[in-house]
C-alpha cells in the first residue's frame, strides 16, 4: 500500500500545480497575467495547502483511513470539474461590474472565484500529511516515510506545472485541461479501492463512476455554453469567430458593416474595421499624425513604417488607405491574431509584412543599419502596456532604429482626470528623445481614453506640426484632412516632471500606476463599499 501511497500523493501534487497552472490561464483573459495576477494567484494556493497540510494532519490523526482518504482526492476531483463550468460566468459579470462601477459586487464576485479555486486545493493539501499518518508504521521509520511522500508530492508538483503549460492546453484548451484533471484525480482515488474491504470499496466505486460521468457532463456543458453564444446578439454586436490561442482569448464582432476584434475579454476593442467610414473613430487615426511632427517629414507613401502590436491591422490599414502604399512592418506578438486580421479584417496589403513575434525582441536582432522613418507602439493587454515596451532602454533600442527626421509614438492609456501614465511615460522619453509632445485624443467624463505620446529624433517646434497640417495636399480625404485640423488644439509640448524617475529595465512599476488610475477612476465614479 505505501508505494500506492507515493503515487497518490504524486498525482495530488501535481493536481494542486495542474490547478494553479491551468487557473491562471482561465483567469488571464479577464485580468490579465501581470506580476499582481500570479502574486495573487500563488498566495492563494499557497494558503490553501497550507490550510489542507494543517487539517490533513489532525484528520489523519483521528481518522486513519485510507477510504476516507480517497474520498477527500474523490472531492476534490468533483470541485475541480466545477471551475471551469462556474468561474468564467462569474468573471463575465465581474467585468460587466467593473463597468458599471460595482465595486462591491466585483470583489464580490473575485472573493467567489477565490472559494471555489482554493477549495480543491485545500483537499488536495490534505493528502500528504494524512498519507504520511497511513503509512507511518513506527516511529524510527517516520522521518524516511514522510521524506518520500514529501519528495513524491514535490515531483508531481513539476509534473503539474509543465504538463498543463507543455500539453493540455495547447492540446485540449483551458476548460478540458481542468476535466481532464478532475478525471484523473478520480480514477487515481478510485485506484485505491483494491487496498480496502468490500462496503467502502464499493461506496467509492460508485463515487468514481458517477464523478467521471458529472466530468463529462459538465464538460460537454462547458462546451456547448460556448456554442450558444457563438453569434448571439450582445450590445458589442454578433459574435461570429472566437478561440483561445497560445496567448490571448480572441473574439471577432460585428455590428452592421463593423467589425471589432476584442481580446481577452477586457474593456477594450484592439482592432477595427469601418469599410463606411475614411478613418477608425478611435486612437488609432492619431498615429496617422506622427510624421507631421518631423520638421522635414518623409513622404507618408514612402515613409518606412514599423507598428509594433499590430493586431489585426488597424493602423496599418489606414496607413495604407490614406497614404498610399508604403512598406509597412507589422510585429505582432500572437501569429493567430495575425491569421484572424487576414480573415475578417482584410489585412492582406502587399505593402504590409506581418511578423509573429515580440515586438522588442525582433527589433533588436535587427541590423543597426535598418531604420524606420516611423514606428507606432500600440501593444497593450488591457489594461497594461508590456512594461518592456516602456523603458529607458527600450527607447534607446528605438532612437537608433530610426532616420535622421524619425518618429517614435506609443498609445498611452488615460483618464480625463489622470495622466499618470501618461507623465511617466513623457519622462522615460525625455531621457531620449530631444522633444516629446503629447496629442491628446479627447476622452468624455467617465471614462477611460488615451493619449498618443511621441518622440523625435531631432528637435523640432509644433510650429512645424501647425504648417503641415494646415498644408495638407488635397489629395486627402476631406475627413482625413478635417481630423488632422482639429488636434491642433489637442497636442502640447510635454515637461517632464523632475519628481518623476524614468521607468527603466530594472524598475518599471506600470502595474502599479496602472492601477492607481483604475483605483482613482473608480472613486471619481462615486463607487462605494
Amino acid at each position: 500500500m505505501n508505494r500506492y501511497l507515493l503515487i497518490l500523493t504524486w498525482g495530488t501534487g501535481a493536481g494542486a500545480l495542474g490547478i494553479e497552472l491551468t487557473a491562471a490561464r482561465l483567469v488571464e483573459p479577464w485580468f490579465g497575467n501581470s506580476q499582481l495576477v500570479w502574486a495573487a494567484l500563488i498566495s492563494l494556493v499557497l494558503a490553501s495547502l497550507a490550510l489542507g497540510a494543517w487539517q490533513g494532519g489532525r484528520i489523519g490523526d483521528r481518522h486513519v483511513r485510507l477510504d476516507y482518504l480517497l474520498l477527500t482526492v474523490m472531492g476534490a476531483g468533483w470541485f475541480t470539474t466545477l471551475i471551469p463550468l462556474l468561474v468564467p460566468p462569474i468573471l463575465r459579470h465581474a467585468i460587466q461590474d467593473l463597468l458599471a462601477f460595482q465595486t462591491a459586487q466585483l470583489l464580490s464576485a473575485i472573493a467567489l472565484v477565490a472559494v471555489l479555486v482554493s477549495i480543491p486545493v485545500i483537499l488536495l493539501g490534505a493528502i500528504s500529511p494524512w498519507a504520511v499518518r497511513i503509512a507511518l508504521f513506527s516511529v524510527e521509520a517516520g522521518g524516511r516515510i514522510t521524506g518520500r511522500l514529501y519528495a513524491a508530492a514535490t515531483v508531481g508538483s513539476i509534473a503539474g506545472t509543465l504538463l498543463p503549460v507543455l500539453w493540455l492546453i495547447p492540446s485540449v484548451g483551458t476548460r478540458w485541461t481542468f476535466h481532464l484533471m478532475a478525471t484523473f484525480l478520480m480514477v487515481l482515488a478510485t485506484s485505491g479501492t483494491m487496498f480496502l474491504d468490500r462496503v467502502p470499496r464499493t461506496r467509492i466505486l460508485m463515487a468514481g463512476v458517477a464523478g467521471c460521468g458529472a466530468v463529462l457532463l459538465s464538460g460537454f456543458l462547458s462546451d456547448s455554453s460556448a456554442l450558444r453564444q457563438l453569434g448571439s446578439r450582445t450590445p458589442a454586436g454578433a459574435l461570429v469567430y472566437e478561440d483561445e490561442s497560445r496567448f490571448n482569448y480572441i473574439a471577432v464582432r460585428q455590428q452592421g458593416s463593423e467589425t471589432y476584434l476584442k481580446l481577452n475579454e477586457g474593456v477594450g476593442i484592439h482592432s477595427v474595421d469601418h469599410p463606411d467610414n475614411v478613418l477608425s473613430q478611435g486612437v488609432w487615426d492619431y498615429f496617422l499624425l506622427a510624421p507631421w511632427f518631423s520638421a522635414s517629414p518623409p513622404e507618408p507613401s514612402q515613409a518606412k513604417v514599423l507598428v509594433i502590436g499590430l493586431a489585426a491591422g488597424t493602423v496599418s490599414s489606414l496607413w495604407t488607405d490614406i497614404y498610399g502604399p508604403a512598406p509597412i512592418t507589422g510585429v505582432e506578438l500572437d501569429p493567430q491574431i495575425i491569421a484572424v486580421g487576414r480573415r475578417y479584417f482584410g489585412m492582406n496589403q502587399s505593402n504590409l509584412t506581418a511578423v509573429a513575434a515580440d515586438g522588442r525582441r525582433w527589433l533588436q536582432s535587427q541590423p543597426v543599419t535598418r531604420t524606420w522613418d516611423v514606428v507606432a507602439i500600440d501593444a497593450y493587454r488591457v489594461p497594461y502596456i508590456p512594461f518592456h515596451l516602456t523603458t529607458v532602454e527600450f527607447f534607446q533600442l528605438t532612437f537608433s532604429r530610426l532616420t535622421e527626421s524619425g518618429v517614435v509614438a506609443i498609445n498611452v492609456g488615460r483618464t480625463q482626470q489622470d495622466q499618470t501614465l501618461v507623465d511617466s511615460l513623457v519622462a522615460t522619453m525625455a531621457t531620449v528623445f530631444p522633444t516629446v509632445v503629447v496629442l491628446n485624443e479627447p476622452v468624455p467624463a467617465g471614462t477611460l481614453g488615451n493619449a498618443l505620446v511621441v518622440g523625435l529624433r531631432q528637435p523640432t517646434d509644433l510650429a512645424w506640426y501647425q504648417t503641415h497640417i494646415l498644408g495638407l495636399s488635397p489629395d486627402y480625404p476631406a475627413a482625413f484632412r478635417s481630423f488632422a485640423r482639429a488636434s491642433l488644439n489637442q497636442v502640447a509640448y510635454a515637461t517632464a516632471d523632475p519628481e518623476l524617475p524614468p521607468l527603466t529595465d530594472d524598475k518599471a512599476p506600470v502595474e502599479r500606476i496602472v492601477h492607481g488610475i483604475v483605483w482613482n477612476f473608480l472613486r471619481s465614479a462615486g463607487v462605494g463599499f
